[in-house]
């Protein structure tokens, strides 16, 4: 069944999501701030592994860096396209209505804990291919396998965030499914470089997103998110010329 692997996915974000609510009862509020802290700190070491895991390769027995020049220009123009669109601002509203919509008016962290969560769990690698590969072939392997570690992420997440971390199934269910489907129609035309150039230009979003959690705010994430479309743009023109 196409999608199998995102459905499973967004149900053990919600049973993480749940689990982490109830431990969030009984934690104090140090203890909140040095998980938050440590989820940061994991956050960007996953997306510094992520990125530079394609990026570094080895040539000629020398270690290379490869792929810079397309991760500068996917973010720069991804940034002004996100800029003009105002996706952030968007993803802040959502969090708004989906917080008035639950009566969480009084969570200050709702709105955060839904983007950031969102953010961390949609951009990854496995999102991305995993999800192509549930399309194309009804592979949802590693999707399952990225269902385990976002239970756990989320749990974690939830237990400092609030109730805002467990909305975050709402994009995973529509983000990975959107792929699925177009995996489904377009996937015999995916090649594994795109494949690739997505999975590093998503980790170093992941990258940002963990610095936004473990020092405060300082990335629009969200508006960097079209970073990921430039990379489809430049092989599509790249295979016309």
């Amino acid at each position: 069944m196409i999608g199998l692997g995102t459905l499973i996915n967004t149900a053990a974000v919600i049973a993480g999501g749940l689990l982490g609510l109830c431990l969030k009862n009984g934690l104090k509020k140090q203890m909140q701030d040095i998980l938050m802290q440590a989820c940061g700190i994991a956050t960007i070491f996953i997306g510094a592994s992520g990125a530079l895991s394609k990026m570094l390769v080895i040539k000629d027995g020398r270690l290379e860096a490869t792929g810079t020049m397309l991760l500068i220009f996917s973010l720069v123009l991804g940034g002004i396209l996100g800029e003009w669109l105002g996706i952030e601002q968007k993803m802040d509203i959502l969090g708004e209505k989906i917080k008035k919509a639950v009566k969480a008016q009084n969570d200050n962290l709702f709105v955060e804990g839904f983007v950031n969560v969102s953010l961390i769990i949609c951009v990854g690698a496995m999102a991305i291919v995993g999800a192509i590969q549930d399309g194309i072939s009804k592979d949802y392997s590693m999707l399952m396998a990225k269902a385990i570690l976002d239970l756990v992420i989320v749990l974690i997440f939830a237990s400092t965030y609030g109730i805002g971390a467990v909305f975050s199934a709402v994009p995973i269910l529509v983000y990975q499914g959107s792929i699925t489907l177009l995996a489904a129609f377009f996937g015999s035309f995916v090649s594994d470089v795109i494949v690739s150039d997505l999975s590093y230009i998503g980790s170093a979003l992941i990258f940002c997103v963990g610095v936004n959690i473990a020092f405060g705010k300082k990335f629009r994430v969200g508006n960097l998110l079209p970073a990921l479309i430039i990379p489809i743009i430049y092989h599509v023109l790249h295979g016309l010329l």
